[in-house]
């Protein structure tokens, strides 16, 4: 199996299985700690998380046919970008740390990029290869 399979893949597991306690713990343990404002930037991590963990696991399924430059930065970006977005909006919700929040649109940025290589890779990949022969 080739690299960009496994680091994507582990990737997809871990902001997956972290998203899920995440949102568990915002759920159940910070509802009543947080403001609504606060917990709505929280949730709004677990989902860009949760979204970008499935991006990572098509990254995987299309890793195991294709290598592409395109695929190897957007599996990057979308790394980057969660921990960038959804790492900022948990700290600034947690520490107050107002800092953090210039982190927030720079992660978003990397995410824009990362699908936009994700397209650049649909229009460049061979259409011949499209279709999964078993």
């Amino acid at each position: 199996m080739n690299s960009l399979f496994k680091i994507s893949l582990l990737f997809t597991a871990v902001f997956a299985g972290l998203a899920v306690g995440l949102g568990a713990f915002a759920a159940h343990g910070l509802k009543s700690v947080l403001s609504t404002s606060a917990l709505e930037a929280f949730k709004t991590g677990v989902n860009y998380q949760f979204l970008h963990a499935f991006a990572l696991a098509l990254i995987a399924i299309l890793a195991l046919k294709f290598e592409h430059i395109a695929l190897k930065l957007a599996c990057f970006l979308f790394i980057t970008g969660t921990m960038c977005f959804s790492g900022s909006l948990y700290l600034l919700t947690l520490t107050e740390i107002h800092g953090i929040a210039l982190v927030t649109p720079m992660g978003g940025l990397l995410f824009i990029i990362g699908w936009l290589c994700l397209g650049f890779f649909a229009i460049r990949v061979n259409q011949s290869h499209l279709i999964f022969k078993g």
